[in-house]
C-alpha cells in the first residue's frame, strides 16, 4: 500500500496536547497513571470473567469482550502519546501511522458496536426472560461479537487504504497526539472530497445503526420494567442495566460532542481535550463502571485475592 503511494512524505511529525514544557512532566506522570490503571483494570477484568465459572454468561461474555477492545484501543493511542511529553518532536513513520490509524478505527467502530450489542442482550434478558436460554445461544453470542470485530475491521482496512492512497508532498506535522484521520486529510495535495464523502457516510451508518438498536432496546427495556408489579422488581430491572446504560451515555455522548458540535463553537483544543476523554478516558472508567456496580464481579475478585492470598501464606509456611 505504501509503495503506490506517490507521496514524498516518510515520516509524520505528532505535535501532541501542548507545547509548553512545563506541563509535560507532569501531563505524563498523569497520563502514565491513567495508562497503567487502564490497563490492570481491563485485563483484570477479564481476568475474573475468565477464572470464575459462576461468570460463565452471555452478559460476562461480552463485558470480557468490551474489556480487551478497551484494553487495545487505549493501547494503539497512549503509548505512543507519552512520546510527546519526552521527546522534542515525536516522530512516527508513514506505515506506523497507518497501522495506528487502522487500529484506532478497528477498536472504535468495534465498541461501538459492542455495546449495541449488549444492549441486546439485556433486551433479551428482562423482556424475554423465558427465551433468554435458547435466544442467546453460545452460537448467537459468537456471532454478535464476530459481526462487529469483522466489520470493524473492513471499515477500518477501506478507510486505511483510501486515505495513504492520497499524496502527501508539503507538511508532515499532525496537529493531534495521534494519527487523526481528518488532520491526515487536510494534509493531501490530492482531491479529498471523495474520501471526506466516505467518512461521513461511514460514520454516518455506523453511528446512527448503533443508536438506533440501543435507543429502540432501552425504551422496550424500560416500558417492560414500569410494567413490573413490585417494586423490587422494577428496582432490580434497573440496577440490571444501570452500568449499561452509563457506560452507552458516555460513550456515545463523547462522539456526538466530538463529531457533531457547531463550527463556530469549535476549535483544535476542544477537539483535543474530548479526543482524550474518549481514548483514554472511557476506557478507564469502563471497568470501574462495571464492576464497582457489579456484585458478582467483586465477589469473584475477593474470591481470587483471598485464593492468592491463602496460597502465599501457604507457602511461606511452608518455607
Amino acid at each position: 500500500m505504501v509503495q503506490k503511494n506517490c507521496t514524498q512524505v516518510t515520516e509524520f511529525i505528532l505535535m501532541g496536547l501542548t507545547d509548553r514544557q512545563e506541563l509535560k512532566m507532569l501531563l505524563f506522570v498523569g497520563f502514565l497513571s491513567i495508562y497503567l490503571f487502564t490497563v490492570v483494570g481491563n485485563l483484570g477484568l477479564i481476568l475474573v470473567i475468565r477464572t470464575d465459572s459462576r461468570l460463565n454468561t452471555p452478559m460476562y461474555f461480552f463485558l470480557s469482550n468490551l474489556a480487551f477492545v478497551d484494553f487495545c484501543y487505549t493501547s494503539v493511542i497512549t503509548p505512543k502519546m507519552f512520546g510527546n511529553f519526552l521527546y522534542q518532536q515525536n516522530v512516527i513513520s508513514f506505515s506506523a501511522c497507518a497501522a495506528q490509524l487502522g487500529c484506532f478505527l478497528s477498536f472504535m467502530i468495534s465498541e461501538c458496536l459492542l455495546l449495541a450489542s449488549m444492549t441486546y442482550n439485556r433486551y433479551i434478558a428482562i423482556c424475554k426472560p423465558l427465551l433468554y436460554t435458547i435466544t442467546m445461544s453460545p452460537t448467537t453470542c459468537i456471532r454478535l461479537i464476530a459481526v462487529p470485530y469483522g466489520y470493524s475491521f473492513l471499515m477500518a482496512l477501506f478507510h486505511i487504504i483510501l486515505t495513504f492512497c492520497l499524496c502527501y508532498c508539503h507538511s508532515n506535522t499532525v496537529n493531534h497526539f495521534y494519527c487523526d484521520d481528518m488532520r491526515l486529510l487536510r494534509l493531501a495535495c490530492s482531491d479529498t472530497s471523495s474520501k471526506q464523502l466516505w467518512v461521513l457516510t461511514c460514520a454516518g451508518v455506523t453511528f446512527i445503526s448503533s443508536v438506533l438498536v440501543v435507543l429502540v432496546s432501552y425504551m422496550f427495556i424500560i416500558s417492560s420494567i414500569l410494567r413490573m408489579c413490585s417494586a423490587e422488581g422494577r428496582c432490580k430491572g434497573f440496577s440490571t442495566c444501570s452500568s449499561h446504560m452509563v457506560a452507552v451515555t458516555i460513550f456515545y455522548g463523547t462522539l456526538i460532542f466530538m463529531y457533531l458540535q457547531p463550527s463556530s463553537t469549535h476549535s483544535l483544543d476542544t477537539d483535543k481535550m474530548a479526543s482524550v476523554f474518549h481514548t483514554v478516558i472511557i476506557t478507564m472508567l469502563n471497568p470501574l463502571i462495571y464492576s464497582l456496580r457489579n456484585k458478582d464481579v467483586k465477589e469473584s475478585l475477593k474470591k481470587i485475592i483471598m485464593n492468592r492470598h491463602q496460597a502465599f501464606v501457604s507457602m511461606k509456611l511452608k518455607t
